[in-house]
């Protein structure tokens, strides 16, 4: 995984936006309202100027939105408390925790499936309980908010509700705040049972193989331990008795020595760099070419996906990341931890060590005042693999002698790292997030129920638009528009991405004719000059609205954190109060939608 985007400090998201935006999240919210409250009031009076004349539907539409305004601003919360609690019944009622029975059924049986033997476990497991979690919950979310109100329509059960002094708001209200504490209720539990499930099943730790014990050169022992979670390590002791494991399935132990050689006890620690939340600091990237010339970006090696350009082995080409603030401070360990998401394109698979070992590259320090540089350190690249180089503070410089890296190689708290790929007629992909330092970890447990939290934040949405569906649709209906809007939201970046032409092979009609005709998506569309036109032509006016539905939906999976805690990511408190936001948000817009097509919809008169 990497951070493409770079995440903006809240109160800058919600006022202000990037440098790419004209305007912050809540500057747009309004807009958006304010537009789709245009729309909605245009054609609200076309359809009862149809119905009743110009002036008669002038006359209700201006009744309906003056009456609608005026009972949103006078909601009782004690009608919509009783009504959110009488949800929170109807939904008991319908066995709701049938799903919670579902899901620790699963994670009873769950170990016997998911292999531990794999090469990281950890991300197997959490990406599962997080997966898991999130299908059921969404599908819980659902059926529960699509059917309960057409349903009490149907069983004319709604009438005892709006022949007492309640109004339409309260009813969508209660609906949607009832449902919503069921889905949380149900979450928490899944998140507590996920935790022990991921902690148990991952934690372990190792006995000490005494046979394998053999003393080592410069004193202290070598030897492995015994076998634990399908899996063993070897072990280095030093002469006064502290030592490790090596790292397997990323991950490694500390060992204690404690007695005397005959009567030697060995104490060996909990997994470490597995439950990790790390916060990434990054750097700006620049490159250099085969020459020796700084460039911007690296060459092409014919990837579709162009966030990464790359470097060719055995030659000057380098990717060089500048990081600010590289303080003894900051790095109070005594070491800078780099990590490196390199990607390895082969133009041959190379020798047999190569390709069970990676391709070598190297990481060289750099001072970017003076010039001065460390000794070469060289690593092994592997795909989708998080290298992990730890520098010591006592280094050696190019030609051998001894310096310091926050002393010598730091200017006013600027370093820069060089990165280059060693082996001929092979490459190197990176871009900007690729290369980090890792200064500090956050909380794993805390990390843990951020990501339940983003769990928590789609399942609002999803109740929200349910519940606004269920007001003027019949529950099969509904069910099908909310799992439409739920795929949709799935897919808004690309949808958006072919709105706006930022794809190859064109917009939907000439997709379909490059498709039927065999055509590159590369190459210029093959139908003449005029034929072209007017396809492209057809594309922009299919495109327009296709943009106009993408910019509405939900982004569910950018609202998703799997990935983030499966593979070790802080989920900073930012991100999670923008995506939060963003749920009240549509929460706010679909009350008022489904208020206005409730009050509009006879019921029980």
């Amino acid at each position: 995984m990497v951070i493409e985007t770079e995440i903006l400090p809240f109160w800058q998201w919600l006022l202000y936006g990037g440098s790419d935006d004209a305007f912050g999240a809540l500057p747009w919210f309004f807009i958006a309202m304010i537009t789709a409250g245009v729309v909605a009031l245009l054609g609200g009076y076309l359809i009862s100027a149809v119905r009743h004349g110009p002036i008669e539907g002038g006359d209700r539409t201006y009744r309906v939105v003056v009456g609608g305004l005026k009972n949103l601003l006078v909601l009782s919360p004690r009608r919509v408390y009783a009504l959110a609690r009488l949800t929170v019944q109807e939904s008991l009622r319908r066995h709701v925790l049938v799903t919670l029975a579902v899901f620790l059924l699963i994670l009873m049986f769950a170990a016997l499936f998911l292999r531990i033997d794999q090469p990281d476990p950890f991300k197997l497991y959490v990406s599962f309980v997080l997966t898991a979690t999130t299908y059921l919950v969404l599908l819980m979310a659902l059926f529960l908010s699509v059917f309960s109100l057409p349903n009490d329509i149907k069983n004319r059960t709604i009438y005892t509700v709006v022949t007492k002094p309640v109004r339409p708001g309260e009813i969508v209200l209660g609906r949607m705040l009832g449902f919503a504490f069921v889905g949380t209720a149900v979450l928490a539990v899944m998140g507590l049972a996920s935790y022990v499930f991921v902690v148990r099943e991952i934690g372990h730790t190792h006995a000490i193989a005494a046979q394998t014990l053999q003393d080592a050169e410069g004193g202290g022992q070598k030897g492995r331990t015994e076998t634990a979670n399908a899996h063993r390590h070897d072990v280095t002791i030093d002469r006064e008795g502290y030592g490790r494991t090596d790292s397997v399935q990323g991950h490694w132990h500390e060992v204690t020595q404690t007695g005397s050689r005959e009567d030697a006890q060995y104490d060996v620690g909990p997994p470490q760099g597995v439950f990790l939340a790390r916060v990434p600091v990054l750097g700006k990237l620049r490159f250099i070419d085969r020459l020796g010339e700084d460039k911007p970006r690296g060459i092409s090696v014919g990837n579709e996906w162009g966030y990464r350009s790359y470097i060719e082995g055995g030659t000057q080409a380098a990717a060089i990341w500048t990081f600010d603030e590289v303080t003894p401070g900051r790095f109070e360990d005594g070491y800078l931890p780099i990590e490196l998401t390199i990607r390895v394109f082969r133009t041959h698979k190379g020798d047999q060590d190569s390709i069970d070992r990676g391709i070598l590259g190297s990481i060289v320090l750099r001072n970017p005042q003076t010039g001065l540089q460390s000794e070469m350190q060289s690593f092994r690249a592997r795909e989708y693999y998080v290298d992990q180089q730890y520098v010591s503070r006592k280094l050696l410089d190019s030609d051998g002698n001894p310096i310091d890296l926050f002393d010598d190689l730091t200017h006013n708290g600027q370093l820069e790292v060089w990165v280059q790929c060693l082996k001929d007629e092979q490459y190197f992909g990176m871009a900007q997030a690729d290369c980090y330092l890792r200064p500090r970890n956050q909380s794993f447990t805390v990390n843990f129920f951020k990501g339940f939290s983003s769990i928590w934040v789609q399942m609002l949405v999803v109740v929200a638009f349910g519940v606004m569906c269920s007001t003027f649709l019949s529950g099969p209906v509904a069910m099908m528009f909310t799992v439409a809007i739920l795929v949709m939201g799935l897919f808004k970046d690309f949808m958006l991405r072919i709105a706006t032409g930022d794809v190859y092979g064109g917009g939907p009609i000439e997709s379909l004719i490059r498709i039927v005709g065999q055509q590159n998506l590369m190459s210029e569309l093959n139908t003449g000059d005029v034929t072209t036109t007017v396809i492209r032509t057809a594309d922009a006016v299919i495109t327009f609205p296709m943009w106009v539905v993408a910019s509405i939906l939900p982004d569910f999976r950018g609202l998703s954190k799997v990935r983030w805690v499966s593979e070790g990511f802080d989920i900073s408190p930012s991100l999670l109060a923008q995506d939060v936001s963003v749920s009240l948000a549509y929460l706010v817009g679909l009350f008022v939608v489904g208020y206005f097509f409730l009050r509009t919809r006879e019921v029980a008169k």
